[in-house]
């Protein structure tokens, strides 16, 4: 099942992999731990930061 939201918390709770999208590309993809909780991408860090 593919699931698009922005509520970080519930895609950590409930998903295998998520993936970052950035202008329609997948920038980075991975276990919710890495993706979330270690992002690699500053596009990603940017997303969370604005969020979290």
């Amino acid at each position: 099942m593919i699931v698009v939201t922005h509520e970080i918390a519930f895609a950590r709770e409930v998903s295998n992999h998520v993936a970052f999208f950035h202008k329609g590309k997948i920038h980075e993809i991975g276990p919710p731990g890495q993706v979330i909780g270690n992002p690699q991408q500053p596009e990603t860090a940017a997303f969370l930061k604005s969020v979290l």
